[in-house]
């Protein structure tokens, strides 16, 4: 492949002059005289490349870098990632998410965050005493230059035809990264060491692992998917732009807003600004910091965390120097590989945060379970039944305090109707023997949007879904609570005439549920026996005083109308008087009473509905509580973290 020179397509035609030859080579190309032509048969980052470059440092020391063989399959030493990293926590927590929301989002959402843990798990199974460092730009940047350049050997092919690097180049300045070089799956006939230089800033990349990229904007579409693939795995990233190409769109859209959020691994180098004339370099630096600023990416001026942009010359070296510098003490401190997984684990959380904040503060509060419970309650007819429970107590104090004749009258008219029934209680209405299907169906629906409100899509369907499926043979069971309720009732009501405890039948045994119970028999106040007595004697003044007037009449007693007609009077008028007292005095009673029943019905229907309904939802709101309390855990040291 022919050389690559750091000019760009717009160059004058003086600056398109040969590259000079690195030291030790010839002017063409070749290498030295006595030199291995076999490339695979040199330097690797193992144990032969130490023996060599102790022997040949002084007397070979400017000879290119040959391949590593692929034969070598020495191991090599690797160090974990401190697992008292403020990274440790983050990625349990995201584990912890995705597993806990496996059954409510699809694969489709949770595979970025799948991804990064694969990637977490993998990297930190690596060496923490390497940085992985890739070099990516367009076609014509001058990538390969500055690879060079920083190696300080002819490694990366340079030439005019384009593309000129095919496949990912590594370069090596320590032992022990063939891991991550076989994570990158970069062969190790591509991989090279760079020429020792025993200078200060040479001991400073200790450790460096930089990795040549082909074209990202290669017509070649192998060379693009290498390239995505690679910037995936790397510790950072320096992007290589020219005065040409550093606003290319492709650029932009592409990689450097996406990637806004991994600025602290991020180097941004203008190259061949010996291209331009006077300011003209200062001006294009802060054009394009403006669009670094546009794409969302943070710029580290003043000491602040952010990418660095700098402008340099690979041809010249003008700036090169102080990359290497920088470099230097960003491979020392060791925390590249760390920032760049905690950078990922951010970008996930960010694609995640539809799916797990909500707007608001969903939740089932009191005043939606209330008005759930009255819905229900009203499906049921509850205040139906209470007034029912009402008449039905007033109607038994009626008979139990009514004068005899009275309830002699209604047993008389009680017989006279088919099956002996009271006409009043003989049908009830429609809304208290059925519950309303509807009804049900809008309270269930109405409380499932209460809970979903604000919640994010998946949380919210499956709360509805939760309403939902527990709705199913809600109905039902209401239907059966009021049918208990009813048929009570009429078991009260069809006890025929009053007996000498007041005739209000026996009680009823059915239970609809817990803390529901239905009585088919109203309790009596401590004055009903009082009331009877009263109306016993108002009776037996009537038949005394008619005996007394009949017995007057046919001359048995002697005359004397006045006396008995009082008598019989004081009966006949102090028995409807009793009666109408026993009833003014039942009111208060009975709709207690009423109330009672009510309550009673309404508390069953509520529980009934608590535990069909609104137990599942409240699960499902837990369930979002618990998921919601790992996403923020892993959000929580995204500042410290990095």
């Amino acid at each position: 492949m022919t050389a690559v020179t750091d000019e760009g397509p717009g160059q004058s035609r003086g600056r398109n002059r040969p590259q000079e030859p690195a030291p030790g080579r010839a002017p063409d190309g070749d290498p030295p005289a006595g030199q291995d032509q076999d490339a695979s048969r040199g330097w690797d980052d193992g144990l032969i490349a130490r023996r060599a470059a102790a022997a040949t440092e002084e007397s070979t020391r400017g000879e290119t870098p040959a391949a590593v063989p692929e034969d070598d399959v020495r191991p090599q030493v690797e160090a974990y990632v401190p697992s008292g990293s403020p990274l440790s926590p983050r990625l349990d927590a995201l584990r912890e998410l995705v597993g806990l929301s496996r059954a409510r989002l699809g694969r489709t959402a949770l595979a970025e965050a799948g991804r990064v843990l694969d990637e977490a798990a993998a990297r930190q199974r690596l060496s923490s005493r390497h940085t992985v460092v890739a070099i990516a730009g367009a076609s014509g940047s001058g990538k390969s230059t500055l690879f060079n350049s920083l190696a300080g050997a002819q490694i990366s092919e340079t030439g005019l035809r384009r593309p000129t690097t095919s496949s990912p180049l590594a370069c090596s300045w320590t032992d022990g990264a063939a891991g991550l070089l076989d994570r990158l799956a970069i062969p190790g006939r591509l991989r090279r060491r760079p020429q020792p230089c025993g200078t200060a800033a040479d001991e400073a990349l200790q450790g460096l692992v930089l990795v040549d990229l082909p074209d990202h904007d290669s017509a070649a579409r192998g060379h693009r998917d290498q390239v995505d693939r690679v910037l995936a795995l790397v510790d950072a990233v320096i992007w290589v732009v020219d005065p040409e190409k550093y606003a290319d769109a492709a650029l932009h859209e592409r990689y450097l807003r996406p990637l806004a959020g991994h600025a602290e691994v991020t180097f941004v180098v203008l190259n061949q600004i010996d291209r331009l004339p006077g300011e003209a370099a200062d001006q294009v630096l802060d054009d394009l910091r403006r669009l670094l600023d546009e794409d969302g990416m943070a710029l580290g001026e003043h000491g602040e965390p952010g990418a660095t942009v700098l402008p340099l010359s690979a041809l010249t070296g003008e700036g090169v120097g102080e990359l290497r510098e920088l470099l230097g003490r960003f491979v020392q401190d060791r925390t590249a590989a760390t920032r760049r997984l905690s950078a990922d684990v951010d970008a996930a959380a960010a694609r995640l945060r539809p799916v797990y904040v909500a707007e608001g503060r969903p939740g089932l509060g009191e005043r939606a379970r209330e008005e759930f419970a009255d819905r229900l309650a009203e499906a049921v007819g509850a205040s139906a039944a209470g007034q029912a429970a009402e008449r039905e107590w007033r109607r038994n104090a009626g008979r139990a305090c009514g004068t005899p004749w009275l309830r002699l009258w209604r047993w008389y008219e009680s017989t006279r109707q088919p099956g002996g029934l009271d006409r009043g209680a003989s049908t009830a209405p429609p809304e208290e023997q059925l519950t309303a299907r509807q009804r049900v169906e809008q309270a269930v629906r109405t409380v499932a949007d209460d809970a979903a409100d604000g919640l994010p899509g998946p949380w919210a369907q499956a709360v509805r879904e939760a309403a939902v499926h527990g709705a199913q043979g809600l109905s039902e069971a209401l239907d059966e609570l009021a049918g208990r309720a009813t048929g009570a009732e009429e078991r009260a009501t069809v006890t025929g005439p009053a007996g000498a405890d007041g005739g209000t039948g026996a009680r009823g045994r059915t239970e609809p549920e817990p803390g529901a119970r239905t009585s088919a028999r109203p309790p009596r106040p401590a004055w009903w026996p009082a009331a009877v007595l009263a109306q016993v004697a108002m009776t037996l003044l009537q038949i005394f005083g008619g005996l007394w007037l009949a017995g007057q009449i046919i001359g048995v007693l002697p005359p004397g109308l006045l006396t008995p007609a009082l008598v019989m009077l004081a009966g006949i008028i102090g028995g409807p008087l009793v009666e109408w007292s026993c009833a003014a005095a039942a009111r208060g009673p009975a709709r207690r009473y009423g109330q009672e029943a009510e309550r009673r019905l309404r508390e069953a229907a509520a529980a009934c509905g608590r535990a069909r309904v609104l137990d599942p939802v409240s699960a499902e709101l837990v369930r979002y509580r618990e998921v919601r309390e790992r996403f923020v855990a892993v959000t929580e040291f995204s500042t410290t973290g990095r």
